[in-house]
């Protein structure tokens, strides 16, 4: 059986003209890999929004990395007076992953 190991999967929707801010902060914790993935649409606490590819207008995206609890800890520790300024959706959950030694 392939041994698996656990560690943080975290998630960030951004509004894409703010997806440097969890890219930076990440890599100033140690943390080197992440995908931004297109968000199409979506609701919350405002109401519906959805991307407009025309005007680019509430274009979001979600960046996705998997780290270490230590440095999960410390982006979450970096981005936490950045959640309401940059309206960022902040989650973290354990994943198991096969070769965590690249995490």
């Amino acid at each position: 059986m392939v041994e698996t190991v656990t560690r943080k999967r975290i998630e960030i929707l951004v509004d894409k003209p703010l997806a440097q801010v969890p890219i930076q902060a990440a890599a100033d914790v140690g943390i080197a890999g992440y995908s931004l993935v297109p968000v199409q649409s979506g609701s919350g606490r405002h109401g519906s929004w959805r991307n407009d590819r025309i005007s680019g207008a509430e274009n979001k995206v979600l960046f996705l990395t998997i780290a270490s609890e230590d440095k999960a800890d410390a982006l979450v520790e970096a981005l936490a007076p950045k959640l309401d300024s940059h309206s960022l959706l902040l989650t973290v959950a354990d994943v198991q992953v096969v070769r965590g030694d690249r995490f």
